[in-house]
């Protein structure tokens, strides 16, 4: 088993990283008190989808809970939160992660007790018939049987309905040629009404691989004991590892793309979407997040200040900038929520404010404030134990690659005017972008 040492900023440990002979990888975190956090973060979300089974990833995420051969539907949360535990899991485009946060327990007993838990779950999950409920017709109102199929095409038709979500969609599909990160996570009612037991199971065991997985510990606790209880617990008995896949990553529009929808709403949508480096690119994703924290975070940023604060007459209701990083390329979002009838001089202040990145040059004191601002970030992600857990899953599993971390912080002070101008001018060329604009119906 290879193991490598991580000098983790405000940690007072070196993390430990494990890689053993299967491919499945066991990071260990030092972070004194009381609080343990365990996870595992598997290499799958809709990066592995297609159009027969978009959304199978988030709902095996759902099912993972219920029940393994030792332990029936519902008894993983009750033991867990009896003893004051937080169980939950989340599925985005590169990952699905699966976490406990808990009180370790006199002499560690809990911590053991969940890792013991968590690895049963994650490796033997039954995916029982009676809990997913069987397929049917979207048409057939007739339908009593409410499985857990019901539950998640009921927060797909909700998550549907939500205006951010339409004009998020939108952007997003037309960011895309080909590459799977076009379609919607959440998948579609028409699928998942449809998909069977075999085929998510199917899915399971191809995806949830020792290679595709990194089981993560943070807390205060003995480590080689832990490492013992891991390896214990994560027995793959000759599971096999996921095939290779590379996708193919999509170049950014070489003319602006715009794409206007309508829905029932009072007031209109707007979102202005860009194709990014990949994550692992840690120096120009640094600068990224700086730019969008001068363009449009919080009420001093540019955005905030020229378009609501300073504007003669109310145009926008609020807007502000976002940078998502996904493993094969990140996104740059605009977004403003704006008054309908102001619809050409609304996107035409938008865009302004985008080219005057360049035309009205960043200042010094702007870069030093957003270093300032991303610095405190990095730092209270350092302070709680799930915090440090989500920062390790994300480069171990987006990034690939935990030693980044190291740089952080030299790569952000390191940083020049400059270097945000030329990051520009590679990313946010209007030329390149994608608008979506959600207008109300009447």
């Amino acid at each position: 088993m290879k193991k490598t040492l991580i000098k983790y900023p405000f940690l007072t440990r070196d993390v430990e990283v494990y890689e053993r002979d299967n491919g499945h990888k066991i990071v260990l975190a030092h972070k004194e008190g009381k609080l343990v956090n365990v996870s595992t973060w598997v290499k799958t979300g809709s990066i592995n989808e297609d159009d027969k089974n978009n959304g199978i990833s988030h709902f095996l995420e759902h099912l993972m809970f219920k029940g393994t051969h030792n332990h029936k539907a519902g008894e993983f949360d009750k033991i867990l939160e009896a003893k004051g535990a937080i169980v939950n899991a989340a599925t985005w485009k590169d990952y699905t992660f699966y976490y406990v946060t808990l009180p370790k327990g006199q002499e560690d007993k809990d911590l053991y007790l969940a890792i013991d838990l968590h690895s049963d779950m994650m490796l033997d999950p039954v995916l029982p018939e009676e809990e997913i409920g069987a397929p049917f017709d979207l048409n057939d109102h007739t339908v009593t049987d409410k499985r857990e199929r019901h539950v998640v095409i009921e927060e797909i038709r909700m998550r549907k309905d939500q205006n951010w979500t339409k004009v998020y969609n939108t952007c997003n599909f037309n960011m895309y040629k080909k590459h799977p990160y076009k379609r919607d996570v959440i998948g579609t009612p028409e699928i998942i009404s449809q998909v069977t037991q075999p085929e998510i199971m199917n899915y399971y065991k191809t995806f949830y691989s020792p290679e595709n997985m990194t089981t993560i510990i943070v807390g205060d606790f003995d480590h080689e004991k832990v490492l013992k209880a891991v390896e214990e617990g994560f027995d793959f008995k000759g599971r096999v590892n996921a095939p290779k896949k590379i996708n193919e990553i999509d170049t950014p529009t070489d003319k602006t793309i715009v794409i206007e929808n309508t829905t029932k709403s009072n007031t209109a949508y707007m979102m202005i979407g860009y194709l990014g480096p990949r994550a692992n690119a840690l120096k120009e994703n640094i600068e990224l997040d700086l730019i969008s924290i001068i363009l449009g975070d919080g009420t001093s940023s540019r955005l905030y200040q020229n378009l609501i604060e300073k504007q003669p007459e109310p145009i926008f209701n609020m807007i502000n900038s976002e940078h998502y990083q996904f493993r094969d390329g990140n996104n740059f979002f605009v977004q403003a929520n704006f008054k309908p009838e102001k619809k050409d001089l609304a996107l035409e202040l938008v865009k302004e404010e985008i080219n005057g990145l360049l035309t009205r040059k960043i200042s010094e004191d702007e870069l030093q404030k957003a270093k300032k601002k991303i610095k405190s970030r990095f730092a209270q992600e350092a302070e709680t134990v799930s915090e440090i857990g989500e920062t390790i899953g994300y480069y171990m599993t987006v990034c690939e690659d935990l030693k980044l971390i190291e740089d952080y912080l030299k790569d952000v002070n390191d940083i020049t005017v400059e270097d945000l101008e030329n990051t520009i001018k590679k990313y946010l060329n209007l030329n390149n972008a994608v608008i979506s604009i959600l207008m109300p119906e009447n």
